[in-house]
């Protein structure tokens, strides 16, 4: 797959829409820090710290579409970057991280 298949960019509602729809080919991947996962976290994502990717990049599907986010977009944006100059094709940044996710997805979902 080419990325261009795949873009660079994906709003939330978008990333819910795509793991909802296709559970079995997409993941959501968390990039923020294990102090960050504790205050809150989307149920059934992948937890890597941004730091952490290129030591665990084996444990990363290249047979799924991966959803990257963090706390506002920024770190998650360049790990999408770092996996697609590394080969993966099927790589999106979640625009707003998981801010964008509490305001407009999960209001209950505590914010920081």
């Amino acid at each position: 797959m080419e990325p261009s298949h795949f873009p660079l960019d994906v709003t939330v509602t978008e990333a819910r829409q795509l793991a909802l729809a296709q559970p079995d080919r997409v993941r959501l991947l968390d990039v923020r820090e294990p102090s960050e996962l504790e205050i809150c976290r989307i149920p059934g994502a992948a937890a890597i710290p941004m730091g952490e990717i290129p030591d665990r990049i084996a444990d990363l599907s290249r047979d799924q579409h991966l959803l990257v986010f963090c706390h506002h977009g920024g770190r998650s944006l360049r790990v999408a970057q770092f996996l697609r100059a590394q080969g993966f094709t099927a790589v999106s940044n979640v625009t707003g991280g998981i801010d964008a996710w509490a305001e407009q997805l999960d209001p209950q979902m505590a914010r920081y």
